[in-house]
Order: C-alpha cells, then structure tokens, then sequence
C-alpha cells in the first residue's frame, strides 16, 4: 500500500468500500427491513422535502412508493403542477395523488373552509383505502413499478395529514386509526404541522422536529420555482 492510500480499515468503513458508485437499473425489489412509523413536524422548511427523499431513495432501490397529500393546496404564487410531480411522473415506482386545493385552512386567503373539511375527509378515506391495499398485499415480495396504488406499495407518505389534524379537520383518533390499520411491513411517514403531535409519541418509531432557524418568506420571499414548488 502507497503512502497516499488510505489504510484499508477505513476504506472498508466507507460507502462502497471506496468505489465510486453506479447507478443501476431500477427493478422492482422488496425491502428487508421496512414496517416503521415516521413522523416529520414543525415550523421550519423541509418535512415534504425529507419525505420525498426518502421516497425518492425508496424507488430507487425498485420498491413501490406512493405518496397521499392532505392541503397541500398552495398560494397564487405556486403552480399548479410542481415540480415534484414532474419528477415522481418520471420517476419508476413512485407515484402521487394530491386532495388539496387552492388555499389553506383558516388562512383567510378566499378559499372555502368547509372545501377544505371536505377535502381532508376525502383524503382521510383515501389514506384508509391505500391502508387495506398495503394490508392486502404481499409486502415481502416486489411489487410492480407501474402498478397503481390498490396493488399496494412498501412506502406510505401522508404528506400534511398532521396538518389538517392539527387545524381540526381530522381528529387526532383518525391519524392514530391509520397508523393501527398499517400493516406490519408497510414504512408510514406522517408529516405536517407546526404543533408538536404528542399524540403520536408511543405509536411512532422516528419523530424529527424541523426547526425554523431563519426563512426569506419572514422577509417578504415568496416561493420559488425549483425550491418550495
């Protein structure tokens, strides 16, 4: 070994033993050890981001991801189709569905509260649907990349489902009733709201709180295409 190689201790400790990585063909798989809890809140930017990597990891790896999103309904300065969408439509074995609109509750932007309620209901329902899919399926085999969500899938991302609880339009049993209809292999990751969701604590696995440090929209930066949509 030349004096400008690193012991082979280390390199060992390091990702893909210190080969450069591939990227290789994505096929459906299954996961090993999936079947845990996630939940992501709080006031700063991120938790849909954290959630969409991960899910973006997950379909990497060929396994089939599919991602719920409760309020997701945006301001006039955000598109309709974001691009999010775009990459996940690009994306094998990852895929979406949003039950927001325009607006968000109790924002006094225009838009109606009680769409809103039913919206959340909407998804709610939906959640419970993709819930009995997942119960249905055989988790520990790989399932088809373009098959749609009633086939199941090993990643659930209830993306703002914590938000709308927390704005009062589901209740906090709903979100518990989920997390009990999961089955045992089936990775579920809540995210949204800024109030700590404490009634989550003994019934999830990882519990991260996104803390505002400092945000541009504090001075007046409105989204941004590429960044917040």
């Amino acid at each position: 070994m030349s004096d400008d190689q690193p012991p082979e201790s280390a390199v060992e400790n390091t990702p893909g033993q210190g080969r450069t990585p591939e990227a290789e063909r994505i096929e459906p798989a299954a996961p090993e050890e999936f079947g845990l809890v996630q939940v992501w809140w709080g006031d700063g930017k991120g938790k849909t981001t954290a959630a969409l990597g991960m899910g973006m990891r997950a379909a990497g790896h060929g396994y089939r991801v599919h991602m719920l999103q409760f309020m997701k309904g945006g301001a006039s300065s955000v598109d309709a189709v974001r691009g999010e969408y775009n990459a996940m439509a690009a994306l094998p074995g990852i895929s979406y569905e949003n039950l927001g609109h325009y607006g968000w509750h109790g924002m006094a932007d225009g838009s109606d509260e009680a769409d809103h309620e039913a919206e959340a209901q909407a998804g709610l329902e939906r959640a419970r649907e993709l819930l009995d899919a997942a119960s249905d399926a055989d988790l520990d085999a790989p399932i088809d990349l373009d098959a749609p969500p009633e086939a199941g899938m090993h990643m659930l991302l209830l993306d703002e489902v914590l938000y709308a609880a927390d704005r009062g339009l589901l209740s906090e049993r709903d979100v518990l009733d989920l997390v009990d209809a999961k089955p045992d292999d089936l990775e579920l990751v809540l995210s949204g709201s800024h109030t700590e969701p404490a009634y989550l604590e003994d019934h999830a696995d990882l519990i991260t709180n996104v803390r505002k440090g400092k945000h541009p929209i504090d001075d007046g930066q409105r989204a941004r295409r590429g960044t917040e949509f």
